[in-house]
């Protein structure tokens, strides 16, 4: 691979899942002899199971305790994992980097007023004039300030007050889509040269009430025990376990990366995104004009999807995989940590560059679907579908 001063490098890495906080126990799973030990929960919130956060000391990331107070956890989890992608990259004390350091978040709204949602219904069932009731207690059971601390751009507003990550800001909504988006843009930006260093990613809070609400709406959520990704059974739930993830890239490009001595983990070489209908073989079609630019060896590859487990488009993906790159090894981290929706995308780039920049030989993470790998990978591919529309694919390399 030729480099070049405006190749887009990855060289800081934030992630939380339910197996570690950190690089270092995602690093030693994935270089581990086997599949690492299954973090589910399936009492909490029966009948759907999820992944849970682990245990988490927030002050290594958020000092101060009234910072700390104001938050929920779906911006704890983003400030805190954005912290440790600043200390990966060797940012984080670096005020002039930081204060010109570009952001862009993926994420969805804040925690609900869950008492107040619940009177709502309620009272719905005794009332045939449901739009003036749902305006009179808007008004009168939400307190004033709620909808101001659920915006979700308050989680880049709070990793500029925290780390002081002053540069230009943007937030994406959208499910998937919004993860995609954003990897997308800070590519294409710092490849364009609009920006040098960018911190980039999201964060996700599975164990919600209602989060769990707007899965089970569309009959998507998983239900009972826990079933292996690729053989979820199609007669319990839809299929998707969620899972609380907090992944953060400092993305930079070669040439600011290299004058200040940075470690580089990967290179993103190739990154697309797109979405439309998906009947009539249309997911497919965009799916393989994603990956025209993509070179597989089934010996150097690895391939890191984000399928969420949702019944049909799950097996559609794993059958385009299986025939567009056949022979190279696919894991379905999903499976592992619980799919992220908005941090999906983010977490899998996470996942591909630790994997191949510490030459792992990543072992299945369904051994009864997933083939193993006949030696570490220099090349990392990286696919989110989205459970009802987008999808996105990129390519990383190894440093050589």
């Amino acid at each position: 691979m030729t480099k070049a001063a405006n190749d887009v490098v990855i060289t800081g890495i934030g992630i939380v899942t339910c197996q570690g906080v950190g690089v270092e126990p995602h690093i030693a799973h994935l270089k581990s002899e086997r599949a690492p030990e299954l973090k589910i929960d399936v009492d909490r919130f029966a009948p759907y199971p999820v992944h849970p956060l682990p245990e988490i000391d927030w002050s290594q990331q958020i000092a101060k305790r009234g910072d700390q107070r104001q938050m929920e956890n779906w911006q704890r989890l983003g400030v805190f994992a954005a912290g440790l992608a600043l200390d990966d990259a060797g940012l984080k004390e670096d005020v002039e980097a930081c204060g010109t350091m570009d952001m862009i978040v993926s994420c969805g709204g804040g925690e609900r007023d869950i008492n107040v949602d619940s009177l709502i219904v309620d009272e719905g069932l005794k009332r045939n004039d449901r739009e003036r009731l749902l305006n009179e207690k808007l008004t009168t059971e939400l307190r004033p300030t709620l909808f101001l601390a659920q915006l979700s751009n308050l989680m880049a507003g709070n990793i500029s007050i925290v780390h002081k990550v002053t540069g230009s800001s943007r937030t994406f909504m959208g499910e998937e889509a919004a993860g995609i988006s954003a990897i997308e843009t800070a590519f294409a930006r710092i490849q364009a040269g609009q920006s040098t260093h960018t911190l980039v990613g999201g964060a996700f809070v599975a164990e919600r009430a209602d989060v769990i609400l707007l899965y089970e709406a569309m009959g998507a959520h998983a239900t009972g025990s826990w079933t292996p990704l690729w053989s979820r059974d199609p007669n319990a739930g839809g299929g998707v376990v969620t899972g609380s993830v907090g992944a953060f890239l400092v993305l930079e490009s070669r040439a600011h990366a290299e004058a200040r001595g940075a470690r580089i983990y990967a290179t993103i070489t190739t990154i697309g995104g797109d979405r439309g209908r998906r009947e009539d073989g249309r997911l497919e079609r965009r799916l393989e004009a994603l990956a025209d630019a993509v070179e597989a060896n089934a010996d150097s590859t690895v391939i890191f999807t984000g399928a969420s487990g949702l019944h049909g488009v799950t097996g559609r993906e794993k059958a385009w995989l299986e025939h567009r790159f056949a022979g190279v090894p696919v894991r379905g981290y999903s499976g592992l940590v619980g799919h992220a929706l908005e941090t999906q995308f983010p977490l899998g780039l996470a996942l591909a560059a630790l994997a191949i920049s510490s030459q792992a030989k990543v072992p299945p993470f369904d051994a009864s679907a997933e083939r193993a790998m006949s030696g570490p990978a220099s090349t990392a591919i990286v696919t989110t579908v989205g459970h009802t529309r987008g999808e996105g694919l990129a390519m990383l390399n190894a440093e050589k």
